[in-house]
């Protein structure tokens, strides 16, 4: 599945499990001081009358379920397993469920989970409170176990049944329609999530309207909401990365250097990540300028450079080419030069042997030039043509006339530079 480059993940919705706790067998307080403080005063439901008779039952169901909140899944198998398995009373086994559903979840078995707590919804004895807060952890559940239609189905009927509205369950239904792709509904459901009384929104909820935004082409959206995020959290790590992912995503490479400038002076570039993505998005707005290149590359050595030099970009392969291909750009050709021979002993291909070719070539230094192509080419390129026409241009500079020849006839081969190199060959009249 496609999701928007964001650099949290947005994961399942996390799960607290608050357990119903058993009651007493008689409750002390009155009906009416209980529907008063009800969670679902309005459901459509009709609570069943409670069937739970023994005392000592009782008693270890709440010891069950206090183990299973606590984590102490032993203790919590010993007590609630055989009220599930014996127990008459179809309440004591609906909550039993539900304890050994939150031992199974948290214990990595989402399925059983699920498999308990419909069991428990289907005995159906409980009064309301508990019903619906089981309904509602299935849906989770079901969340949780990438079941994403099935968890908004039974938001939805939570919501139905209960006539209960609550921020979180607008949000869970948002983030699965998000993993669905259905982003104008993941947006809608998000909006209503942050406009609920109860609303207390988390970042999370806006890692998923962003990238929401973002996967259905609404990038601006993407964009002014990054940066609002990182205006109101501008220490926030997340913050500023999803903030340049998205505004990366929108192509708006200006701001997304501007972010990252700002979050460097003040000391809050912190990764390799962070800086290499600075500096290549000083390299394509240099590349993509009509203007000279070479201020936007001078900039992006100078970002490396500074992350070499704290230590927090490594000096690897990756790191020294890009520095080269920078330098490069920017011609300056003996910091290119430099860096790419930093670079080939780490290298698993030819590829930067043959830049550094390429870079003597313009100093005219053929001979040296000559053999880092010839390595590159033994070891490997992604385009052969264009190397053995490099190597042919060195034997050229070196007036070796069939060495020449001979490296235009390989890359004559080759479909890409054939039309080149077979022009090439026919002006010094090779046959």
């Amino acid at each position: 599945m496609k999701h928007a480059p964001l650099t949290t993940m947005l994961t399942g919705a996390a799960l607290a499990l608050a357990l119903a706790s058993a009651p007493a067998i008689a409750r002390s307080h009155s009906e009416s001081k209980e529907k008063a403080a009800s969670l679902y005063p309005n459901a459509t439901r009709t609570a069943p009358k409670l069937d739970l008779t023994s005392e000592k039952e009782s008693k270890a169901l709440n010891e069950g379920l206090t183990a299973a909140n606590s984590g102490d899944k032993a203790k919590a198998t010993e007590l609630l397993q055989p009220i599930i398995d014996k127990s008459k009373s179809q309440y004591a086994k609906a909550l039993a469920m539900q304890g050994m559903a939150s031992v199974a979840y948290n214990g990595g078995d989402v399925k059983g989970a699920i498999n308990l707590l419909q069991q428990a919804l289907a005995d159906g004895v409980m009064p309301n409170d508990t019903y619906f807060q089981l309904q509602y952890e299935l849906a989770q559940f079901y969340l949780a176990d990438q079941q994403y239609q099935k968890s908004i189905d039974t938001v939805e009927k939570w919501r139905a049944e209960g006539k209960r509205e609550t921020a979180d369950s607008y949000a869970l239904e948002g983030n699965a329609y998000y993993r669905l792709q259905k982003y104008p509904e993941a947006i809608a459901a998000i909006k209503k999530a942050q406009a609920m009384p109860d609303s207390k929104p988390k970042a999370s909820w806006n890692q998923i309207l962003m990238a929401s935004y973002a996967e259905s082409g609404q990038s601006g959206q993407a964009a002014d909401l990054a940066q609002q995020q990182l205006a109101a959290n501008p220490n926030d790590p997340d913050a500023l990365n999803n903030a340049v992912a998205v505004l990366m995503q929108a192509q708006k490479y200006p701001e997304a250097i501007k972010v990252m400038e700002d979050a460097r002076a003040k000391g809050n570039l912190k990764t390799e990540k962070q800086y290499v993505n600075l500096a290549k998005l000083y390299l394509i707005t240099g590349q993509n300028s009509s203007s000279d290149p070479k201020p936007d590359a001078d900039k992006a050595i100078a970002v490396l450079n500074d992350g070499m030099g704290k230590g927090v970009v490594t000096p690897s392969y990756d790191n020294y080419k890009l520095l080269g291909d920078a330098a490069l750009i920017g011609g300056e050709q003996s910091q290119a030069l430099a860096a790419y021979k930093k670079a080939m002993p780490m290298a698993k291909d030819g590829e930067v042997a043959v830049r550094a070719g390429q870079v003597l070539m313009t100093e005219n230094k053929y001979r040296e030039a000559k053999s880092l192509i010839q390595q590159g080419i033994d070891k490997g390129v992604q385009h052969t043509g264009m190397a053995y026409m490099m190597l042919a241009e060195a034997n050229r500079g070196l007036k070796d006339k069939p060495a020449a020849i001979a490296a235009m006839r390989k890359a004559a081969q080759d479909p890409a530079t054939a039309g080149k190199a077979k022009a090439w060959l026919k002006k010094a009249g090779v046959k």
